[in-house]
């Protein structure tokens, strides 16, 4: 797997164009070095038209080199890489149409966020392809993230993390440890000052009211019942990102056409 695939992929999810036609390569299965940069496919956003070419690709997943065959051609690029291509393209125009760009340092944070490293050849070398693919894809996907930032307003908690198994036999023993991670999650439902509820209509409220809990005491049971809640509530504000952010990627792509080369 392309490290577009795992980042520019991720991103963009499953998105289709306003429209697909297609454009003769006189049944073409293989082209040759001199032909990677002929077009084999266009698409038409807000009124300009842009050509696709094998290289464009073909290098936005790997290497020319990589991508030949023992005989020195090149297999002709998938539909569906074609169409990722555009798609990523048009997404892209979106950013730059509202002002986004992205420096060298946001880069590197991105990088270092998705794979623990900012070094672009390490990255590179992971995913078979060279250095300057790495960061152009790395450069893409963190302005792509900068959209979706800037586009979906539902705020995405943080992912809670289950609380730790007891010991056999302690299953029911209280602890000041489950007591913390309760009233961590619960935060402003819980009154620590009153060492009790500080309201009775919150989602925390809702799914703890029967446990004993203190400052200081709380029951596995109490725990997981707590990370239930938080765990739902990251949950629905994930799906609820991403329906945001798929339709205004589609709000974008079906403003587009394409026509993608045929072979036969």
């Amino acid at each position: 797997m392309s490290v577009a695939a795992l980042v520019v992929g991720v991103l963009c999810g499953h998105f289709l164009l306003g429209n697909a036609g297609t454009v003769s390569l006189g049944g073409k299965t293989t082209l040759s070095a001199d032909e990677l940069d002929s077009t084999i496919a266009t698409y038409t956003y807000q009124g300009a038209t842009s050509n696709i070419s094998a290289r464009d690709v073909i290098t936005q997943s790997s290497t020319v080199d990589a991508a030949a065959n023992s005989d020195g051609t090149y297999a002709v690029p998938s539909p569906s890489d074609v169409v990722v291509y555009a798609q990523d393209a048009i997404i892209l125009q979106g950013a730059k149409d509202k002002g986004l760009s992205v420096t060298d340092d946001e880069v590197s944070a991105y990088a270092t966020q998705m794979f623990g490293t900012d070094d672009y050849a390490t990255i590179a070398s992971s995913y078979s392809i060279d250095e300057d693919t790495a960061k152009t894809t790395l450069t893409s996907s963190a302005l792509m993230s900068k959209l979706r930032d800037a586009v979906v307003t539902t705020t995405l908690p943080d992912q809670p993390t289950a609380p730790t198994a007891p010991a056999d036999g302690a299953e029911d023993t209280p602890t000041a440890d489950y007591a913390s991670y309760v009233i961590s999650l619960a935060g402003d439902e819980w009154d620590a000052g009153s060492n009790t509820w500080a309201s009775t209509d919150g989602d925390y409220y809702a799914a703890l009211s029967s446990y004993e809990i203190t400052n200081d005491s709380a029951t596995y049971a109490a725990a997981q019942a707590a990370y239930s809640v938080a765990y739902t509530a990251y949950s629905t504000a994930y799906t609820q990102r991403a329906t945001e952010w798929s339709t205004y990627v589609n709000s974008l792509l079906s403003q587009a056409t394409m026509q993608i080369g045929s072979l036969v």
